[in-house]
Parts: C-alpha cells; structure tokens; sequence
C-alpha cells in the first residue's frame, strides 16, 4: 500500500526547517508492508517533518512535507489531522475506492483545513465520537477543542491543577481514547507550578483516569502517548509496558 501528501507549496507554519535528513529502513520492510497491506505515518517535531511510508512490493517510498515542529498524528482510512508550531491541520483522502495516485498511490491527502490555535504545545490529537477534534493542549496542562472564536475551548483537565495558564505545569502528553471518548492521559508528574515537572521527570510520571480523575498509577518515567491498551514508552529507559486496568 501506498500514500502520498498532496504539495502544498512553502510550509504554511513558519520557516522550513533546513536539515535534510536521510532514511533507511531494514530490508525486510517492504514485504512486511506488502503482506499486511499496511502503510506508515510518523512525525518528527525536530526536523518539522511528516513522513507517509508505503511499499509497492518490491520497495519501500517515503512522502514528506515540511510543517514546523510537526507532532501529534490521528488518521482514519481517509482522513489525517496534524498538529504543527500553532495549527492543527485536517487532510482527506481525495481518491476513490480503486483509484490509483500519480505514482500508484491508493491514498491520496490534500490538506483541506487549518485552525490556529496558536503555539500550545500540541502533543496528541483525535476525533471523538460526536466528530469533535480533541487535543492534548500540554502548555496550559488540560484536553481541549477546537474554538471557532479562540484558540481552545478546555474540555478536561487533571484534579490537581489548580487553573488553566500557558505554564505547563505537569507536561500533559499522552490520551488513550475508548468508545468516542478520552480515557487515559499520561503527564510527567503531579505538578502545579511553573515548568514543576523538569525536576521530577525520571520517577514522577503518571497516567489518570479521565472519567474519575484518579491516578491509576504513578512513578513512571516520562511516560508518553498510551494507545487504548494503556501501554506506554517509557522514554528514559528506553523501552516499552503493558499496563493492564482493572476494574
């Protein structure tokens, strides 16, 4: 399978980053690819980079556009939301069922819209069940929406902070959706100062129940981006955990 971006001229989010990096991949890839009938999507905030990864059976093709700090990644089979330096971006799949691309692509994203929120930080991005967008906002530590008037509207935030201010308090980073719904978020600690969770990062990290606001559990060590089976990265340890819930 393969995908392409469709060129929208110069980044619209700032000055281009000017590093060119260059990709490998193992020599396997493309007939994994193949025979799951997969393609990729990742982001690199470094470089300001998203990356479409596909394969026509016999080798890998890479598609990158340059957005600005690019970093939070949602798609469905046709659409794909991006969070870059002060926007969130909406693409669609323009091709129809059976079509083929210019290059043998069977999907095909234009960028079809752009709301400013302004620089928030933006670490995680979804779509919940009432097609809402819904948004890891870390620099004011809360989930929030799109606002057709601001740049957020707050939809949720931890217990433990006290008030919403572009301090980002406790580095909220990660949301685990269910049923439609934000479920789990992770944060680097329960912090509620200024910048509070730097010094506790390697051992303070938790992941919260939305619903309850409870801490599940804690002592964790940056963790980030827990899917819905609540596993997570732990990026100081470089590796990864299962968590299982219980009721």
């Amino acid at each position: 399978m393969q995908e392409a971006l469709a060129s929208s001229g110069p980044s619209p989010t700032g000055p281009a980053p000017s590093r060119i990096g260059q990709l490998s991949c193992t020599r396997g890839l493309a007939d994994w690819l193949t025979r799951h009938r997969l393609s990729l999507a990742f982001t690199s905030y470094q470089s300001g980079r998203l990356y479409l990864c596909g394969s026509d059976g016999v080798q890998v093709h890479f598609h990158e556009r340059l957005f600005v700090r690019a970093m939070a990644l949602w798609t469905d089979p046709q659409r794909l939301l991006l969070s870059s330096l002060f926007q969130i971006w909406r693409f669609e799949n323009v091709l129809r069922p059976g079509e083929r691309g210019p290059q043998g692509e069977d999907r095909y994203y234009v960028p079809r819209f752009a709301s400013t929120t302004g620089d928030l930080d933006v670490h995680e991005v979804a779509v919940m069940g009432d097609g809402r967008i819904i948004f890891v906002n870390t620099l004011y530590s809360c989930l929030a929406t799109l606002s057709q008037v601001h740049s957020f509207r707050p939809y949720w935030k931890p217990k433990f902070i006290s008030k919403l201010a572009a301090e980002d308090r406790c580095h909220l980073n990660g949301m685990a959706m269910a049923d439609g719904r934000p479920a789990y978020v992770s944060a680097m600690c329960r912090s509620d100062i200024v910048n509070g969770w730097r010094d506790r990062r390697a051992e303070g990290g938790s992941i919260i129940h939305v619903e309850s606001g409870e801490v599940v559990t804690e002592r964790l060590s940056m963790p980030h981006s827990p899917p819905p089976k609540i596993a997570m990265v732990l990026k100081n340890h470089q590796n990864c955990c299962d968590l299982e819930i219980l009721p």
